[in-house]
């Protein structure tokens, strides 16, 4: 064989070893996961179960590592803040922390009271209907990402444990309360996050990047909004990271993240006051102000995720290991430190071998973001969850963040289009130039400063540009615009991924429970 053909078939076989050698990894955390669980449960009845079990909460570890992470971390890398490298081990390191430190002792297992478990009376078909739900959550996570859509990894174990439970105990079992508050969390998420992220970018326009000298209001704005932005993570991890070890109420809660925002505005006033002197006077060099804000984002974000989603994973692996070790049925239980291990790493390792997918598809394939767009959609998930703790309303994190990023997004469009408008509304009054001369003067229109853009308008007012807008081609550009700025093919394709979260990885859950009892019954 030539050696061209040789180099060919390297070159044609390398993603195909790339994608062995993930799996690999993989394989081998679980089976690590596999042989430490049969080592330190020896002798305990039924510790088969126990050691499948854990072997299905480190894939769900890893699957939410995969899918979830990337809304924490996809904004900051689209932004070009940091690489994705770069944003990885930011991710798994604050991750791992968040869920180590800050997951708790004791966690629910009954994820947000969607079953009643006192209507399981078998500690074997609890274990089961655990299992199943754990399973069922980690196949749709794991397909969601292979299909490159952000979905919630909470709304995929709540859709387990509700498919298994009511396979297990029937319709009466379910809290169906709650499952109505959760189905108006798909709407309520993605709007709230995508209304707080647009009124930010709005508010930093109007108040830095319409302005003539946006250095000098780049001075006096980007201090407050980094100050605003330490309330509310400080605030934020108060509240939801570190609620399992120190809780707290809102008023406490914000005040901690008031203290902080003061002493937070009195350190970075001086600093970008000096970095906007050196900046463009321009909304380049603006953009530049918020690298460092963002990088401290995405771990806090990290952090926070770690802490609260851990117990999508270990949740359900806790309740299976206190009715083996109780023989017995209990809403909570006990989490041992290599539960929460498994969690930890698992979600860490996850991130590291499948995440740039959905990192990309959160950061970039959606709409462009720079750094401003992306500190806006940090700014959203942080202050959605606050507002939502309070409104007792079960929001997903996913949802919030890629809700944001649609909002901001969409908020653009608008302001184009209505820039567009005004142009055309002045060009229908001038007669004169064919298409191609008109396209050129919107496409400078579009690339051009805010200055820059009402000299244009002036010009046009003035008839020193002669140039007409036929009503079709206003209409085609208006349209090339749209498309430009928001991808409506992941928008159809990330809202259908929602709505169908919970009822297919219910029916999954399903069954693989009477698949699981099937097989463990005598």
């Amino acid at each position: 064989m030539e050696f061209s053909n040789i180099n060919q078939i390297e070159k044609a076989s390398a993603p195909y070893q790339n994608e062995m050698m993930r799996l690999g990894v993989g394989l081998f955390f679980m089976v690590g996961i596999m042989f430490y669980v049969a080592t330190t449960t020896k002798g305990l009845d039924g510790n088969y179960m126990l050691i499948i079990a854990a072997m299905i909460g480190g894939y769900m570890a890893m699957n939410i590592g995969a899918n979830d992470v990337a809304n924490n971390v996809g904004p900051a890398v689209g932004s070009n803040a940091v690489t994705l490298t770069g944003a990885i081990l930011i991710a798994a390191i604050f991750e791992a922390a968040g869920a180590l430190l800050a997951g708790g002792e004791v966690v629910g297992t009954i994820k947000k009271g969607i079953i009643d478990p006192t209507s399981i009376t078998d500690p074997d078909v609890f274990i089961w209907l655990m299992m199943a739900a754990l399973l069922a959550g980690a196949l749709w996570l794991n397909l969601a990402t292979w299909l490159g859509a952000p979905v919630s990894t909470t709304h995929s174990i709540v859709g387990g444990v509700l498919g298994a439970g009511i396979a297990a105990g029937g319709f009466g079992i379910a809290n169906w309360a709650k499952m109505g508050a959760i189905a108006a969390s798909w709407v309520i998420s993605p709007v709230l996050g995508g209304i707080i992220a647009a009124a930010f970018l709005y508010l930093i326009k109007r108040t830095v990047l319409y302005r003539d000298d946006v250095s000098s209001a780049a001075k006096k704005i980007v201090p407050l909004l980094i100050a605003l932005m330490a309330w509310a993570f400080v605030t934020y991890l108060a509240l939801k990271g570190l609620k399992k070890i120190w809780k707290l109420d809102i008023l406490a809660a914000g005040g901690i993240g008031l203290a902080a925002a003061i002493v937070v505005l009195f350190l970075v006033k001086p600093a970008i006051s000096r970095l906007a002197d050196t900046i463009e006077n321009s909304r380049d060099g603006v953009n530049a102000l918020f690298t460092v804000p963002l990088i401290f984002a995405a771990a806090m974000l990290s952090f926070a995720h770690g802490a609260n989603d851990v117990a999508n994973a270990v949740g359900p692996l806790a309740a299976i290991n206190d009715s083996l070790v109780n023989a017995g049925i209990s809403a909570k239980a006990h989490i041992p430190i290599w539960v929460m291990m498994v969690g930890a790493i698992g979600i860490s390792l996850g991130l590291m071998l499948y995440g740039p997918k959905l990192i990309k598809t959160v950061g970039s394939e959606i709409t462009e973001l720079n750094k401003i767009r992306a500190f806006c959609v940090a700014m959203a998930a942080a202050i959605t969850v606050i507002i939502a703790s309070q409104l007792g309303l079960p929001v997903s994190s996913t949802h919030i963040a890629v809700g944001g990023i649609f909002g901001v997004g969409f908020l653009r469009e608008y302001l184009k289009v209505s820039y567009a408008s005004q142009l055309h509304s002045i060009a229908e009054l001038h007669e004169g130039k064919d298409r191609e001369q008109v396209k050129k003067f919107l496409e400078d229109f579009k690339k051009a400063s805010v200055d820059e853009m009402d000299q244009m308008l002036k010009k046009l007012k003035a008839k020193q540009a002669d140039v007409h807008l036929p009503k079709s081609e206003r209409k085609r550009l208006k349209l090339v615009y749209r498309e430009e700025l928001v991808k409506r093919s992941h928008l159809a394709k990330i809202a259908a991924a929602w709505v169908i979260t919970v009822p297919a990885s219910a029916l999954l859950a399903a069954m693989l429970f009477f698949t699981i009892r099937g097989i463990m019954m005598p």
